[in-house]
């Protein structure tokens, strides 16, 4: 099944709750590392592209960052509104990666967290480089499961392979380290990967299923096997009710360049 641009910006609609509630943040040393390598500075206007219900415009807004959240997904933009409320530093706006609807030359940073693999490429680049002020930075990250070292994400990651709807075709627009290349249109960038983690009871395992774009919902045939399974993966990980889910933040950064100008 291929994935369109189109599909993605309804695709979390009936899922905001359980994305709200039990999606994994991201780490503050995201900001520490922004920090270190771009001179992030709190006085720093950013752009968080596909910002959802902001969780990571919210560690930009504890640095003491104007942030405006572009996000095109109604449910999933008033759900951020309502969670960055109480930030005055915070504006939502109803826009897209390839249309944000921002000024020229407005802002030192452009980021997405965990939506980098939904953008229509050529035209979120464009539209980056003429909202970002000269010698602007660009980051993409997202949280991937650790498969290696933990047998509960290869376990998780089995029952998503066997009752995903469409997870083959999801998992496979993730970004490889030749898309995020292609982006910057050289190698001009860097790569870090950052632990992070999630404690999770059995309520709150289950939302991080159901908060995916490709579980099946109640009343489909995959349902109730799938949460059957996914009981018994928890029995069986779990330590005094709660289970660990070992992620890593994979970040990328670096500075957008039009085309024949240098760094």
């Amino acid at each position: 099944m291929q994935m369109t641009f189109a599909d993605a910006k309804q695709r979390f609609s009936n899922r905001v709750a359980d994305y709200a509630r039990y999606r994994p943040g991201y780490p503050p040393a995201v900001v520490d590392l922004l920090r270190s390598e771009c001179n992030l500075r709190p006085g720093h206007v950013i752009a968080d592209i596909g910002s959802g219900t902001g969780l990571l415009s919210e560690l930009f807004l504890q640095n003491g960052n104007r942030v405006f959240g572009v996000e095109p997904n109604e449910a999933m933009r008033q759900a951020g509104e309502e969670h960055l409320a109480s930030y005055d530093g915070f504006t939502s706006i109803n826009g897209s990666a390839e249309a944000t609807t921002l000024s020229n030359a407005s802002v030192e940073f452009v980021a997405a967290a965990q939506a980098f693999h939904w953008f229509e490429p050529r035209a979120a680049r464009r539209e980056f480089l003429r909202i970002l002020k000269p010698r602007g930075w660009f980051v993409v990250l997202w949280n991937d499961r650790r498969m290696e070292e933990a047998q509960l994400t290869r376990d998780y990651e089995g029952l998503l392979e066997r009752f995903g709807i469409d997870y083959k075709s999801v998992k496979d627009s993730y970004p490889e380290v030749q898309n995020i290349r292609d982006f910057f249109e050289s190698d001009d960038f860097v790569a870090r990967d950052l632990p992070n983690s999630q404690i999770l009871d059995w309520e709150g395992f289950r939302g991080r299923l159901r908060s995916s774009s490709f579980a099946p919902t109640e009343g489909h045939p995959n349902y109730a096997p799938m949460m059957a399974e996914l009981e018994r993966i928890f029995r069986a990980h779990q330590r005094d009710g709660r289970v660990r889910m070992e992620y890593f933040t994979r970040t990328y950064f670096g500075q957008l360049h039009a085309a024949g100008t240098e760094s």
